[in-house]
């Protein structure tokens, strides 16, 4: 069984963004749990509640279904606690319907900590990020992060700024992942590249800037001698210190 994360971690998504979508988590959750329910009574019970309540999340002004929403997720909990009551304490029949039902209270974050045992980290994880309904947002790089054990809040701020920059030549979006993923992305990090970025570089000078961004030494060296030779001691030492906005310049001294 999946031990997974639990639901305090699940929790820090609707505070990474303000436009966190409650029906979006609720149907994705939905979708992967339903189908995991075994008992064929039960998953129907199950699909109907779902679909009652994710339209009431899509309509929150109706009251109608509101009410039917209300009514249908009561009835799908009263029936787990009267199943629960003829489990025997080692072995449950209704785990997963547990998880959904939780997911239609709107207790995501201890349905997705419940869920992730059975599914696994990916499917809930895509779920949650989805929901979040950010644009200009690289969800791909948001979940290796994640998977990599970044906390969501910092996987959030790199996977938006990798979707905001988008346009930034392959070469330096490498940089940026390779960043992120060691935890090392952050404000002062993406203006300096963001001026690598409209520097227009060479192919060859693309290569220098990448060297001097992964910290080689003997281009370090080299190319702050060359700074300070045409006068520009203050973005030699700059260079030499480590600071990231020296680069475009230092690569664009080299030779076109």
């Amino acid at each position: 069984m999946h031990r997974g994360h639990p639901a305090s971690w699940w929790a820090q998504f609707p505070d990474v963004s303000d436009r966190f979508d409650a029906a979006s988590v609720t149907e994705g959750l939905s979708d992967e749990i339903i189908p995991e329910i075994a008992s064929p009574l039960l998953r129907r019970e199950a699909e109907i509640a779902a679909e009652v309540v994710v339209r009431h999340l899509n309509k929150p002004s109706s009251t109608e279904l509101a009410e039917r929403a209300a009514k249908a997720t009561g009835r799908l909990v009263a029936t787990l606690r009267r199943l629960d009551d003829r489990t025997t304490a080692d072995e449950s029949a209704t785990t997963e319907a547990h998880a959904l039902s939780l997911t239609l209270q709107g207790r995501y974050a201890e349905a997705a900590a419940e869920a992730e045992r059975f599914l696994g980290t990916a499917p809930v994880l895509k779920v949650f990020v989805t929901a979040l309904r950010l644009e200009r947002f690289d969800t791909s790089l948001a979940m290796r992060l994640i998977d990599a054990g970044q906390r969501p809040a910092a996987a959030v701020r790199s996977g938006l700024a990798v979707g905001k920059y988008g346009w930034w030549p392959s070469w330096l979006l490498k940089v940026v992942t390779e960043r992120a993923l060691a935890g090392r992305l952050d404000e002062a990090t993406i203006t300096a590249l963001d001026q690598c970025a409209y520097a227009e570089l060479s192919p060859a000078q693309a290569r220098v800037a990448r060297r001097l961004l992964s910290g080689d030494e003997m281009m370090i060296d080299a190319s702050a001698q060359r700074l300070e030779g045409l006068g520009e001691k203050v973005a030699a030492a700059r260079l030499r210190e480590g600071d990231l906005t020296a680069v475009a310049l230092a690569a664009r001294l080299i030779p076109l």
